[in-house]
């Protein structure tokens, strides 16, 4: 079945759910994990130069150490499950790009993602990485929507 899956995370919960179901779902095929983190590059347009907060040596610091935390939690993931995985952190402009470049690149034969959910004008404006990946791939993307909980009406 499949050999090679890629993981992409945003560190989000939504993520979480989505490693530890890859993760199960790699180990009961036997493959091979990598995950992958992307940040956006260091960017400023502003009128008033006291306004950035960040230098771009700042930001690329920030930026690793979310990255790493977000990718131990995958590693983690991986241990438990007894499963191969090798952790990657790209800086990339277009993040959806990125998770199907490295896919290609890598092999790999699945990519599992989170999709956060978002529907009408928020999916329109905001725009949704698993749907531009769902889009433009040409490998096989599952995406992992953890349910919603159960609505109880109180009387």
């Amino acid at each position: 079945m499949h050999r090679h899956i890629l993981i992409p995370t945003d560190g989000s919960e939504l993520s979480q759910n989505a490693i530890n179901y890859g993760m199960a779902l790699a180990k009961s095929v036997n493959a091979e994990v990598t995950a992958l983190t992307v940040s956006m590059p260091f960017r400023a347009f502003v009128v008033e130069p006291g306004l950035i907060t960040d230098t771009p040596e700042q930001y690329r610091k920030r930026m690793a150490t979310l990255a790493a935390r977000y990718l131990d939690v995958a590693m983690e993931a991986a241990l438990a499950a007894g499963v191969s995985c090798e952790t990657m952190h790209l800086e990339h402009d277009q993040p959806y790009l990125a998770i199907i470049e490295t896919a290609a690149r890598k092999s790999c034969d699945l990519i599992v993602m989170a999709s956060h959910g978002r529907r009408g004008i928020s999916a329109i404006v905001l725009g949704s990485e698993a749907v531009k990946v769902l889009t433009h791939s040409t490998i096989p993307v599952l995406v992992f929507r953890a349910p919603h909980p159960p609505f109880f009406i109180a009387s």
